[in-house]
């Protein structure tokens, strides 16, 4: 495994996330422990979840599970940079948040953060991400009880997910300008081949401000990893954004010329995809989330796999970025 700086920070995590929104809704506790036992193995170290994870009436279960992993012992928890979210409403699906039991108020975080460390069987969490921009919080009161929580003890990093650029600034600004914060170290966003709009705002604004970036549905959804493939050989269909992108003739043809452009080169769609990403400025590693053992093999022949400069120009040519900021925009 290769590891890497988190953003700005001392802190050293491998070229591979392991993404966990599987475990309790497809993965069993069972299959779950076994996939964190391989992927730590394997010198994984960097583990990402989020309170909402279990989803439905679950929600929670799947920090439950890693909990339960690191209660097994041997060096577990000492030996995984943990990574968890916050922002979500936690009530079962369908019915509505308590006042204050969601968001970023600093009353729902230091809520948050103790029902999640509770559920992890942990007394800290090395890096804590805001799921979602809140509209509602300053960051000034955000900030006041993130400071808190680190006095205390209690999460050591802070990340965003899913944040504009311009928020991505004020947040850092308004933590350089309190003084006694760091800010953001990371921003988790949607960045793969196929959809590379987080060039255009996010990736500079991470870079500027010092923060890894972490890609979440590296193969968009499966769109990547060789769906059609798999269709014509009677596997696994596509289902939800992959199936929803290949039912537009003209994003259909872009998928096949991409499967046909790795296939003369001899690999892999889903490790050429994950491959890419590691090239990328910035990017500090993307999120893989396997539902069983062969999956997490795939993604971790893709960190010693090198992308020749002929291979890179012609995935350009098929799925084309958006070009500089801010001339992507500008003219």
């Amino acid at each position: 495994m290769k590891y890497t700086q988190l953003g700005r920070t001392g802190l050293k995590v491998s070229r591979l996330v392991l993404g966990t929104m599987n475990f309790g809704p497809q993965t069993d506790e069972a299959g779950s422990h076994a996939i964190m036992d391989a992927a730590l193995d394997a010198g994984i170290n960097f583990f990402d979840t989020a309170n909402v994870y279990g989803w439905g009436d679950n929600k929670g279960r799947t920090e439950s599970i890693i909990g339960n992993w690191f209660a097994k012992g041997g060096e577990r928890r000492d030996k995984v940079v943990l990574a968890t979210k916050v922002y979500a409403n936690m009530a079962p699906d369908g019915q509505p948040a308590w006042p204050n039991h969601d968001k970023l108020s600093a009353l729902n975080i230091r809520r948050a953060v103790d029902a999640s460390l509770k559920r992890l069987q942990t007394d800290h969490i090395d890096l804590y991400q805001f799921h979602h921009v809140d509209r509602t919080t300053p960051f000034e009161e955000i900030w006041q009880a993130i400071d808190t929580l680190v006095q205390q003890g209690k999460i050591l990093y802070v990340g965003s997910s899913n944040f504009p650029g311009y928020k991505i600034a004020q947040a850092n600004e308004i933590a350089a300008r309190r003084g006694g914060t760091i800010g953001l170290v990371s921003e988790q966003c949607l960045y793969n081949l196929f959809e590379r709009r987080a060039e255009m705002e996010v990736i500079p604004a991470a870079e500027e401000y010092g923060l890894g970036v972490i890609p979440w549905s590296p193969l968009h959804g499966g769109l990547l990893g060789g769906v059609i493939k798999k269709e014509v050989q009677g596997g696994r269909r596509a289902s939800g954004r992959a199936a929803d992108t290949l039912g537009d003739p003209a994003a259909r043809a872009r998928i096949q010329a991409y499967e046909d452009l790795v296939d003369k080169h001899g690999l892999e769609p889903g490790e050429t995809a994950l491959a890419w990403l590691l090239t990328r400025p910035g990017v500090t590693g993307p999120i893989v989330g396997p539902r069983t053992a062969e999956q997490l093999d795939s993604a971790l022949r893709a960190v010693e796999l090198e992308l020749s400069e002929e291979l890179l120009a012609a995935l350009d040519e098929v799925f084309p970025g958006p070009g500089p900021s801010p001339e992507a925009f500008a003219w």
